[in-house]
């Protein structure tokens, strides 16, 4: 089978995804890059994910366009492909609608901010404007908020979207994101919000970056 290893990634990655309740029913979406060809494999259209096949993962070029699979891809790739064109070092990426990001990416929604120091790694977390599923628009407005270095984006009304170079990293800045959602809901319903000091959240992105973080 041709791109086995890309397309065991993301049938290993959704599935993980389910178990940890990141996503749920069909809706959702993951890809993957290829490192040699310039290939995504992403999560098809409609399928549910338990019991799904290697063979049941679509590929598509870099522009979108459906190359194999037994089923159609993701209504989504346009903002899976948007982003991995627009950023080379992006390898892997993870589209939810888990709950608590969903909720904070509703009103007046802000910025995510770290409240403890490993979520410090996956932000600034900004808010993209609701536009339509599927569509170019809501593609290139996730470019745009995640710019040349953002690993992820709250969507209004729709979920979260995240990146990485590889699909631990793209994993990893879905669940901290989520994590870092619930912790901001739950204490500004306690009226303990406290996000970490700018000056602190500097620091420890540097440490993680030099890989010293303890």
């Amino acid at each position: 089978m041709k791109y086995e290893n890309i397309r065991r990634q993301v049938l290993d990655a959704i599935l993980e995804a389910v178990e940890q309740g990141l996503i749920k029913g069909t809706s959702g979406n993951i890809a993957m890059r290829d490192d040699v060809d310039d290939v995504v494999a992403i999560t098809p259209s409609g399928i549910p994910y338990k019991g799904m096949t290697l063979e049941d993962i679509a590929i598509v070029d870099l522009n979108g366009k459906w190359l194999e699979g037994n089923y159609k891809p993701s209504s989504e790739v346009p903002m899976h492909t948007a982003v991995m064109r627009a950023r080379p070092d992006v390898k892997a990426t993870v589209h939810t609608h888990a709950m608590n990001a969903t909720i904070l990416a509703m009103g007046d929604a802000e910025e995510l901010r770290p409240i403890t120091p490993p979520q410090c790694e996956f932000t600034p977390v900004r808010v993209v404007p609701f536009t339509m599923p599927g569509s170019d628009e809501v593609a290139d407005k996730v470019v745009e908020a995640l710019g040349e270095d953002g690993k992820a984006v709250l969507i209004k009304n729709h979920g979260m979207f995240c990146c990485g170079k590889n699909m631990k990293s793209a994993m990893a800045a879905t669940e901290y994101t989520e994590e870092m959602a619930v912790t901001t809901l739950y204490a500004k319903l306690l009226g303990t919000y406290e996000p970490m000091p700018e000056e602190a959240v500097k620091k420890m992105k540097e440490l993680i970056a030099a890989d010293q973080a303890v």
